[in-house]
């Protein structure tokens, strides 16, 4: 008789199990970036550890991680492989996502706990109102992880029969934002994810022709079904989000360190670990992690203590979250770059790690959250304006 498997059911549990692949995801690393995806193996070590679960509600019988939990998870799995942390992150969405669904509905397209998501979720597509749901056509950019993914998502802007834009329905806004969720089967992908990082993220482009999607398999952030802290407000989807940043820059540090034991100044014949400039540059880089890290949790913690009494967030702390995660990218790709200059001309070889670290910063630092865009429309809700965003 077979049994199957044990997956981790609690926050503890899937973070210890996570602590364990670290040195697997390591040794996959070159393999990972070669294939250009997820393997099909580190996938099905990512479900074993209950990763894809990690959002997944209590009422059935998921851990539904807290903001600050899910960030802290792809921190861990990150200090192993960005890319991986990277498909990791879009991959647990299906907690989130779920919520937005009728429950009967949701549970019959999760009828397991570990089934992943991908997609783009911006309105690059159209849907146009049929009986029974929508007819979907369009085009859309990172799909991360959609190589492995259950469920695809792809966001749309929604038309009724004649053609004309409809307005959302719940806020009046003039456009009908909504995410369109299909079998990966139902679209055509285009091998597009040929980059310097996040390679093996897979975030290739997708596209459909009129495809059909059943209403009741589509959603509004305007309409959240489920309730609690995951679904108070839309930004769920981004609070984890530093931890795969925080999480590099975590192992950059640490394989610096190591490598300081046994290394010595070539043009002093200095050992690195009583080098006065290596002294300084690792604690000075220590301490502006330390901060970012602290900033990230103390304003998800903040958040989250907010939306889970069922109090309004002020204005500060609902964009405090978004400042801080901007932060967390931008100050650990300082911090690779800062390592990789400092280690020097073995750097730029493919088998040492920082190559790869720097290569990820730069592209993962290209993502939204991470521009200065986030400066100007945090800053303008800081002086007393009204977002523009609907993710703060």
């Amino acid at each position: 008789m077979t049994t199957t498997p044990y997956v981790p059911d609690t926050a503890e549990a899937i973070l210890d199990r996570a602590r364990e692949l670290v040195p697997v995801l390591r040794e996959s690393s070159a393999r990972i970036e070669a294939e250009r995806r997820l393997p099909e193996d580190i996938v099905d070590l990512l479900r074993g550890a209950g990763v894809f679960r990690a959002a997944m509600p209590k009422t059935w019988g998921g851990p539904e991680l807290t903001s600050m939990q899910q960030a802290e998870l792809l921190e861990v799995l990150s200090t192993g492989d960005v890319s991986v942390g990277w498909c990791a992150m879009i991959g647990m969405d299906s907690g989130i996502y779920s919520g937005y669904l009728d429950d009967e509905v949701a549970r019959e397209m999760w009828p397991t706990l570990d089934l992943a998501n991908s997609g783009w979720i911006y309105p690059q597509g159209r849907a146009v109102r049929v009986p029974g749901g929508f007819r979907v056509t369009g085009r859309w950019k990172f799909g991360s992880g959609s190589s492995h993914c259950d469920w695809l998502g792809a966001g749309v802007h929604v038309f009724d029969e004649d053609g004309q834009p409809e307005s959302d329905p719940v806020t009046g806004a003039p456009r009908h934002w909504r995410v369109m969720i299909a079998r990966p089967g139902a679209y055509e992908f285009h091998d597009t994810w040929h980059t310097t990082g996040l390679a093996g993220s897979g975030s290739q482009d997708y596209s459909c022709t009129d495809l059909f999607v059943p209403e009741e398999r589509s959603f509004s952030f305007s309409d959240p079904r489920r309730t609690g802290p995951l679904h108070a407000t839309p930004d769920a989807i981004l609070r984890k989000m530093p931890g795969i940043p925080l999480g590099m820059a975590r192992a950059a540090l640490d394989h610096v360190r190591e490598l300081a034991a046994q290394r010595t100044d070539r043009e002093t014949g200095t050992p690195w670990r009583d080098d006065y400039r290596i002294q300084s540059a690792i604690a000075r880089l220590e301490g502006e992690l330390i901060a970012a890290r602290a900033g990230v949790f103390s304003t998800l913690q903040v958040q989250w203590d907010a939306l889970s009494s069922g109090g309004a967030l002020s204005d500060d702390a609902r964009v405090a979250t978004a400042i801080a995660r901007r932060h967390a990218f931008r100050t650990a790709r300082s911090i690779v770059h800062e390592l990789f200059d400092l280690v020097g001309g073995s750097s730029v070889y493919k088998p040492n790690p920082l190559d790869r670290w720097l290569r990820d910063a730069n592209t993962m630092c290209q993502h939204a959250v991470a521009q200065d865009s986030v400066l100007q429309l945090t800053g303008n809700v800081l002086l007393g304006g009204r977002s523009t965003s609907p993710f703060f």
